[in-house]
């Protein structure tokens, strides 16, 4: 029997999304943005100590390798051939640190992730540097210092790893944030791999001047950050290097395929939702929450507790675009933390059928500050709550509590966007895994009691990066021109409460959220050990209050009993 015909279509685009919690390889048609097909891999987190988060740079990338293989697998089951797709983008996790060998490729430490709090002291010890009336690093970088950033990260992997400081020593060290990771390893690693990111990942490393698009050197002197282990700035849309596939892929068809998109995940997003004009913006529900307004060719500078950002710069000769960022650490990590710590749920899904049986949180608020506040508060003092317990109480009450967190939180961004731009958001884009999630979606139109818009194909970060990819010069299969964008379909939430019962529901939250301010100190952050003054109380009141929910009255006694003894 003759072999079946392989599928005519377009040029493909493949894209690469390392997030935090996951990987995915997707495949799109350059002509209609159609997804064609894709693989997803979930990623480990690691917490050796309180406050700290890593991952393995090695497992990224071996995530990233089986992602392609079997991607491209189903496009052959699909009878589609692979030979078609004719570049990659990568979109990444931003500001996250890895610092590797050049020579042997090998990684020297984990991956310090944005989450991470272990720089809390550094922060503290580095802010007294900075004149009340000159803060050169925001004005500069658009970010406000803080453990969020990549400096801080690669500050203290300089100061606490001693092979990352022999490998700088001897000239071996190289320094990226996990776009830089990977492009250096799929163009060819320590046999000729490119060092280099975008400008969008530049400019959340806090060692970036947003304004000249340049590696800053009274920022590098500052931090004291060695200038020649920082990669090579580039546009986020050329032609950075070649794949190489030096892994056992079956995909081999992908040698020499031009990697020649590059945007660090909210960028990316910003683009794949073709918010190209002044004022357009979008928020991505992912491990955190992003809300990004373009702001054009111009940087402005917030005065409500927001980032200034490089937005995408879209070829290098093409004019570099700014955004305001209102940045969540917490929106799908909550989900995650209900599922792994509490296991109140099996799988993330769940928890909008837990959410689904109550309907309401019956006054329970939970704020998800693991990692302390972002945006628009920037208070690491800060951790997470769950306050207006009651008996009546229960894990479906809690799940509710959990969205509305997420909802809450991006309400609170908003509302510092509207402020700073003068001109409120008529509606709100969406996109991001959690909008899958139609009762996240319905309470967020509620509680900023304005529509939220959803595009049918919820991938806009990849898609962003399969954009920036194609349409790079050399590759050109993409065109970015408006009349040439392919139009989406939407799903539209309108908001089905009254203003005053929205507003109720705000002001309680934002009463909770004070509640979390000021729970720890910097020992205690530092030393991943809280003190009891700062631990205690959080530690009874979350363990005593589920042990209650789950009705072992038994057990709370005894818990109750040692831990009174403790105290005493």
């Amino acid at each position: 029997m003759a072999a079946a015909k392989k599928a005519v279509l377009g040029p493909l685009v493949g894209a690469v999304d390392q997030g935090t919690s996951s990987t995915r390889f997707l495949v799109f048609n350059s002509k209609t943005a159609e997804l064609l097909s894709h693989h997803q891999v979930e990623i480990k987190q690691e917490f050796p100590r309180e406050g700290w988060v890593e991952q393995d740079p090695k497992e990224i990338l071996q995530s990233v390798y089986e992602c392609i293989e079997k991607t491209c697998e189903k496009l052959g089951q699909l009878n589609i051939d692979i030979s078609n797709i004719k570049a990659i983008g990568v979109s990444n996790q931003r500001e996250t640190t890895v610092v590797w060998d050049k020579l042997t490729g090998e990684p020297l430490y984990n991956a310090v992730v944005w989450l991470d709090l272990r720089t809390q002291s550094t922060v503290e010890n580095l802010s007294k540097r900075i004149p009340g009336n000159n803060n050169f690093v925001k004005s500069k970088t658009g970010l406000p210092l803080s453990t969020y950033f990549s400096a801080v990260k690669l500050r203290w992997l300089l100061d606490n790893v001693r092979k990352v400081q022999r490998a700088v020593e001897e000239d071996r060290a190289l320094f990226g944030t996990i776009d830089s990771w990977l492009i250096w390893s799929l163009t060819g690693g320590a046999n000729g791999g490119v060092h280099c990111t975008d400008v969008t990942n530049a400019s959340r490393t806090m060692l970036f001047n947003i304004h000249s698009l340049e590696w800053d050197k009274e920022l590098c002197e500052f931090f004291e950050i060695p200038m020649k282990i920082l990669p090579n700035v580039r546009s986020s849309s050329e032609i950075y290097g070649l794949m190489k596939i030096s892994h056992s892929l079956k995909a081999g068809a992908l040698e020499g395929v031009p990697i020649s998109g590059c945007l660090g995940d909210q960028s990316a997003a910003l683009v794949g939702q073709m918010c190209f004009q002044d004022g357009q913006a979008k928020n991505t529900y992912g491990t955190g929450c992003f809300l990004l307004c373009n702001t054009g060719r111009k940087c402005v500078f917030s005065e409500h507790g927001l980032l200034t950002t490089v937005a995408y710069k879209l070829g290098r000769d093409k004019p570099v675009y700014y955004a305001l960022e209102g940045s969540v650490a917490i929106a799908g990590a909550v989900i995650r933390w209900l599922r792994d710590n509490l296991g109140i749920i099996q799988t993330s899904e769940e928890i909008e059928k837990l959410a689904k049986e109550v309907g309401t949180s019956y006054g329970c608020y939970f704020v998800p500050a693991f990692s302390g506040l972002y945006a628009p508060y920037w208070e690491p003092s800060a951790r997470g709550i769950i306050c207006g317990l009651t008996q009546f109480t229960n894990k479906c009450h809690i799940a509710f509590a959990a969205l509305e967190a997420v909802c809450f939180q991006t309400r609170e961004i908003l509302d510092a966007m509207n402020r700073d731009c003068g001109i409120p958001l008529s509606h709100l884009q969406v996109d991001g895994g959690m909008t899958n999630n139609k009762i996240l979606m319905q309470l967020q139109a509620d509680i900023l009691y304005i529509p939220v818009v959803k595009p049918s194909m919820p991938e806009t970060t990849a898609l962003g990066a399969a954009m920036a990819a194609g349409a790079a010069e050399g590759v050109g299969v993409w065109s970015l021109e408006p009349e040439d964008l392919s139009a989406v379909t939407m799903e539209r939430f309108e908001p089905q409460i009254n203003a005053e019962e929205s507003e109720i529901r705000y002001s309680t939250w934002k009463k909770a959220v004070m509640k979390s301010v000021g729970w720890v100190t910097t020992q205690s952050s530092e030393s991943g050990d809280p003190s009891i003054f700062c631990s205690l109380p959080l530690g009874f009141f979350i363990v005593s209050s589920m042990v209650m929910l789950i009705g072992a009255r038994y057990i709370s006694g005894q818990l109750l009993f040692k831990l009174d003894t403790f105290i005493s």
